[in-house]
């Protein structure tokens, strides 16, 4: 195999895998009843005129499976911080004590687990049309080599050897997505 078929081959892994790991960033996102700071991942608040993350404001933890306390570092974004949760639509109602938010975690319903489900499947397909436009790219440019003089045995190998890596890389999207469904519909 030729120097530009290897740096494809690294580049195609390389960009598959960025791929699993935003699916699976997305994921940690997705509430399965169990409190989690990732719960909060995507929450901005305004602070000082900058949407930031929520994270870089506060300290977030969870004393117990069913609950989320949010302590600002200054006391007077605590409304910000409720405000921006709840714009979120997260399903939570932040409790405010003076110090901190409270956040109770309510147990999942079962049309919400279903929500979630199709959520995650939708993540899951973009993710699979990541790794599809990337073994695309990457045909391309096999293709390209041809013009530089490797044969074309050479880029039906290299072909064959995307296809594989694609075909692993959907599969291992597949069982992400098989293991969040079963987390989630878990009771």
């Amino acid at each position: 195999m030729t120097e530009e078929a290897k740096f494809i081959i690294e580049e195609i892994k390389e960009s598959m895998q960025h791929a699993i790991t935003h699916l699976e960033k997305e994921f940690h996102k997705f509430r399965t009843g169990k409190a989690s700071p990732q719960m909060l991942e995507g929450v901005r608040v305004d602070y000082y005129g900058n949407p930031t993350s929520i994270d870089k404001i506060a300290n977030i933890n969870t004393p117990d499976a069913r609950m989320i306390v949010v302590q600002p570092w200054e006391k007077n974004m605590l409304n910000a911080l409720a405000k921006a949760i709840i714009d979120a639509n997260l399903g939570f109602n932040p409790q405010n004590n003076g110090e901190f938010l409270r956040i109770a975690v309510p147990p999942l319903t079962e049309e919400r687990r279903r929500e979630l489900v199709k959520k995650a499947k939708g993540e899951a397909e973009a993710a699979k049309v990541a790794i599809r436009n990337i073994r695309r790219n990457a045909v391309e440019e096999a293709k390209k080599l041809e013009k530089d003089g490797v044969s074309e045995d050479d880029i039906k190998v290299l072909e064959k050897e995307i296809q594989h890596i694609t075909d692993s890389f959907i599969a291992q999207t597949d069982k992400i997505l098989e293991h969040k469904e079963k987390d989630v519909m878990t009771v």
